[in-house]
């Protein structure tokens, strides 16, 4: 798979099923930590951890037990993803590492941190066609503020 700029979440989890990973120098990957509606599923396992049940109401217990079917499900997937790159061990590791909320669900996976820290296989020799055919697809210009990806170094036109 290759990611010129990020892929997050559910784009990190194709870019786990790929054979593999090739990243541009500044793309990111993302932490596939599940997220129950509006809040991430380890913070809702905190809660029940750290407060008695009887201070919690019915609706955060039923979202908890969610956020702890959820972890467990894609934790699972994680881990078949990896299964045939690496030994079981690691690939649970892996697993637990990307899924467990050890960062925040935005938090940006360098290059340099999926191979170091999360262990995985990622190549930085981004081909140049793929670069070229990139090009030919120009994002449409947002009206309001934001951050573009420029392939190459933006030349000024003094």
């Amino acid at each position: 798979m290759f990611v010129p700029h990020y892929a997050m979440s559910g784009g990190t989890l194709v870019a786990l099923a790929a054979d593999e990973i090739v990243m541009c120098e500044h793309a990111v990957l993302g932490p596939v930590d599940p997220q129950i509606g509006r809040y991430p599923a380890a913070s809702l396992r905190e809660v029940v951890k750290r407060k008695p049940v009887d201070k919690i109401d019915d609706e955060t217990l039923i979202l908890a037990d969610q956020a702890e079917k959820a972890v467990a499900q894609v934790k699972a997937t994680v881990k078949d993803l990896l299964i045939d790159n690496m030994i079981e061990e690691r690939a649970e590791e892996v697993a637990a590492v990307l899924t467990e909320g050890n960062w925040t669900h935005d938090y940006p996976i360098t290059i340099e941190h999926a191979r170091e820290l999360v262990g995985l296989s990622v190549s930085s020799e981004m081909p140049e066609e793929f670069l070229q055919l990139l090009s030919l697809y120009p994002q449409p210009i947002r009206k309001q503020p934001t951050v573009e990806y420029l392939p190459t170094p933006h030349k000024s036109t003094k």
